[in-house]
């Protein structure tokens, strides 16, 4: 029977619906992080009698046919792009993109990588990095010297210095936007790849047409909705426990089925 096949991939999906909200709900605290969503799709179908096949001799057509679905498959995983809150913490490192764009990051093989995870520190040479030291680009070190850093929402990073009262420029940061956000590759460690289907990073400076600005002293928070989140867990545990239901059903029919040819 075709309905013990269709219920399994209903519970396939809805397996992997619980665990797209479960990695949700447990990246709630996590700085920048964007939720997730699975998209499903119908599968091929056999068809029975074709929509609008002749029904009669004299010309009559089939108003809708007969065609019988064979489940459900995952399509895709995607990302919701809204932007999190924003959270004060007082480090003059922290940084939060207010708008659309990433940091570029230079991992340690040269490549680069992106983030919206702005909690920035110094190593010990005085490069701004990430918490796993890996450069923030285009490079800005800050001099051993400083007493105090500011960062405009434009992304210029200006330091004062003993015995001076003008502050000194030691860099500027970028923003890169993609043609296609949900087409980076998740690296883990809040980082993301440029991909064929991201489309080639556009850098630009923060407060430009089409980027959005920095918010120094600040994080951006991860975007999920608790309450959605458990509304969707809620409604996934419901249509798993449904489909196993529908393979009971069908069991205890074929059991039927069997002690009539007995």
């Amino acid at each position: 029977m075709r309905a013990l096949s269709i219920a399994s991939t209903g519970m396939l999906a809805q397996q992997t619906n619980v665990e797209v909200i479960a990695n949700n709900l447990a990246n709630m605290n996590t700085t920048g992080y964007k939720a997730q969503r699975a998209a499903f799709q119908d599968l091929l179908y056999q068809t029975i009698q074709a929509p609008g096949a002749q029904s009669s001799d004299t010309g009559t057509l089939l108003a809708s046919g007969i065609q019988l679905g064979a489940g459900v498959k995952t399509a895709a995983i995607y990302r919701m792009t809204k932007n999190g809150d924003l959270k004060n913490t007082s480090s003059p490192y922290d940084m939060a993109v207010n708008g659309a764009g990433y940091f570029r990051i230079q991992m340690p093989d040269g490549t680069d990588s992106y983030t919206r995870d702005g909690n920035f520190q110094l190593s010990s040479s005085g490069q701004l990095v990430t918490q796993d030291g890996y450069t923030v680009q285009p490079g800005i070190t800050i001099p051993q010297t400083a007493t105090a850093v500011t960062v405009s929402t434009t992304g210029l990073v200006q330091v004062t210095l003993p015995s001076q009262t003008a502050l000194q420029t030691v860099g500027q940061i970028e923003l890169t936007r993609f043609p296609n956000d949900a087409g980076l590759k998740a690296l883990g460690e809040n980082l993301y790849a440029e991909t064929s289907s991201s489309g080639s990073p556009q850098a630009g400076t923060p407060g430009s047409t089409g980027y959005g600005t920095i918010q120094q002293y600040y994080l951006e928070t991860s975007n999920v909705d608790s309450v959605s989140e458990i509304t969707s867990l809620i409604s996934a545990q419901r249509a798993y426990e449904m489909n196993s239901k529908v393979i009971s059903a069908v069991d205890t029919m074929m059991q039927e089925t069997a002690k009539l040819g007995g």
